[in-house]
């Protein structure tokens, strides 16, 4: 996210607007590869579908199959797709900012697909289009993100982009997993009072995987201190919406009567995702064919 500036931002909104109303092209046929180093579902398959839908052609690639298993460095696998021409590479990788090792050094363009406990700029940027299709602004946007801030790469790249933006950014959930750099972009609420005052409840997924000494609550602990649960959505505010990057561990993030009701935009924000990704997808290959122009010239 801290590769682009606040208009940029607001041009893939604005284009994938656009292109959820119908219009999206490309100049000429591109090739895509989607290098995912961690489990996906939803990220994954969404850029397959953003890539087919812009008319890309999409290269298979299986990392546990790929050369990488043999030693090979990321370096050299992005550069043996670059070779045989691939355009665009769209990589998630467990290593946090592992795209420094590549920055300067290949040519085709590259989005980040979530980098360790970093950045997920595509679920931010579906994120702000899911928020801007209800509210028309960022501006004075009172928007809590609840749950595991310490590691989540969702909380990182919404807190950042939509403090930018203009939003009130606030957090809450078990203080124990807290990330004291965010805690500098918005105070810490108590959840019930983030319940009764937002206008946007952004729950988070408990990352399990990443807990070095497990979970400290049980599911039912966590629902009842944590979790948005029918009585709280009782008490939200008129007019605020329910979002989370998924996947939902129902009753224990969220009741599972929830995940679809009125105020859920959960399944919404899957659909925007292939709007968004098909904008970030033009967005970098509009910029790589400016180089090359610029450079020809």
């Amino acid at each position: 996210m801290d590769d682009l500036t606040n208009e940029n931002m607001m041009q893939v909104i604005e284009s994938a607007e656009a292109i959820r109303q119908g219009h999206a092209q490309l100049k000429r046929p591109y090739y895509a590869a989607n290098l995912f180093f961690e489990n996906s579902t939803r990220t994954k398959s969404s850029f397959e579908m953003a890539e087919k839908k812009l008319g890309m052609d999409v290269i298979s690639f299986d990392a546990q199959t790929a050369s990488i298993q043999k030693g090979e460095t990321l370096y050299d696998t992005v550069k043996t797709l670059e070779a045989i021409g691939v355009d665009v590479v769209v990589i998630r990788h467990g290593e946090d900012r592992y795209f420094d090792q590549l920055e300067g050094r290949v040519k085709l363009s590259m989005i980040n697909g979530g980098d360790g406990m970093g950045h997920h700029p595509s679920q931010c940027m579906l994120d702000l289009l899911t928020i801007y299709q209800d509210y028309h602004t960022f501006k004075g946007l009172k928007i809590t993100i609840v749950g595991d801030i310490q590691h989540s790469r969702v909380a990182r790249s919404n807190a950042i982009a939509l403090k930018r933006l203009g939003a009130a950014v606030q957090f809450s959930g078990p203080l124990d997993w807290m990330d004291p750099e965010l805690m500098q972009i918005g105070r810490y609420v108590e959840f019930d009072e983030a319940v009764e005052k937002s206008d946007v409840l952004m729950m988070l997924r408990v990352q399990h995987e990443r807990h070095a000494f497990g979970m400290t609550f049980s599911k039912e602990e966590y629902h009842a201190q944590f979790g948005l649960t029918a009585g709280r959505e009782k008490r939200m505010k008129a007019g605020s919406i329910i979002m989370h990057p998924a996947p939902v561990n129902r009753g224990v993030e969220i009741a599972d009567e929830l995940v679809e009701c009125d105020r859920s935009r959960i399944f919404k924000q899957m659909s925007n995702g292939v709007f968004v990704r098909m904008a970030m997808l033009q967005f970098v290959l509009q910029q790589r064919e400016a180089l090359k122009h610029e450079f020809v010239n």
